[in-house]
């Protein structure tokens, strides 16, 4: 089994009405895609609580192979929920394990 782990740091310099709206659109987005995309497992995003922490959004997610993994990230669904956060994220860390 692979653990598909991503974290998102949204821009300082929008307001954080904008990055809660921003990021409780893509968790309700990313959360959906398991009944569009069979090969996911596990998902669950969530919205950090801590404001001392850089990290605004955490995505986990379980896949059986790494090619699964990397189908999901092409998928048009998928790639749709993503450019929910285009013009609010700043970056973006990914870890990829069995």
């Amino acid at each position: 089994m692979v653990k598909h782990i991503v974290l998102f740091k949204l821009k300082n310099e929008i307001s954080a009405a904008e990055k809660e709206s921003a990021a409780l659109k893509f968790k309700s987005a990313i959360e959906a895609l398991p009944s569009v995309i069979p090969s996911i497992i596990k998902v669950e995003v969530g919205i950090n609580i801590n404001p001392d922490e850089q990290w605004n959004i955490a995505l986990y997610s379980e896949f059986n192979t790494l090619e699964e993994v990397k189908a999901y990230a092409v998928h048009p669904a998928h790639v749709a929920a993503a450019k929910l956060l285009a013009d609010v994220k700043e970056s973006r860390a990914c870890v990829d394990y069995e």
